[in-house]
């Protein structure tokens, strides 16, 4: 008897945190919010409006002083059949789907083993920060981002607060 309530518990347990890519787990709504990344003058965010209806748009850019280097359309979604996936569509292209492989509160992970970079995105966080992480299936290969709260670095500027030449926003 204590085998089979063993088990059970086991089982309850396990579906507690939802298969791999069902909408048992939540959208990640922790990820909503402005975020940005600054080295010197290479700078990097990411936006993503918080779930709902099965759906979390995202957008995100990189760039270098003033230059622009790249950008991203992003969309985090449960689909009709339950499946939660990212997907991206770098610098406009063509969508890429990653299906999402594990979550909890603070961390989830997305893989498409097909594509040829990245087939792994991991999102968490660690108190204030969102980490952001995309590599190989295996975790070689790894890009990694840190990104504040946009407005709570010093001296970097948001985009409402500055105009591209520097000048203060409305003025």
């Amino acid at each position: 008897m204590f085998k089979h309530i063993i088990a059970a518990v086991s089982l309850l347990t396990l579906a507690g945190t939802g298969a791999a890519g069902t909408a048992d787990v939540p959208l990640p709504n922790w990820m909503a919010g402005a975020w940005i990344e600054s080295d010197g003058d290479a700078w990097a965010e990411e936006y993503w409006t918080p779930a709902r209806g099965g759906l979390m748009i995202g957008a995100a850019r990189t760039g270098k002083g003033k230059s622009l280097e790249s950008w991203e359309a992003t969309r985090i979604q449960t689909d009709d059949s339950g499946t939660v996936s990212f997907i991206a569509s770098p610098n406009g292209g063509a969508p890429v789907r990653f299906s999402m492989v594990s979550a909890d509160r603070t961390a989830i992970v997305f893989a498409n083993p097909a594509h040829d970079y990245p087939q792994r995105i991991r999102y968490w966080r660690v108190g204030k920060l969102l980490r952001a992480e995309i590599s190989l299936a295996d975790g070689s290969k790894p890009m990694r981002w840190e990104y504040r709260p946009m407005g709570e670095l010093s001296g970097v500027s948001t985009p409402s607060q500055k105009s591209d030449d520097g000048a203060p926003a409305g003025g």
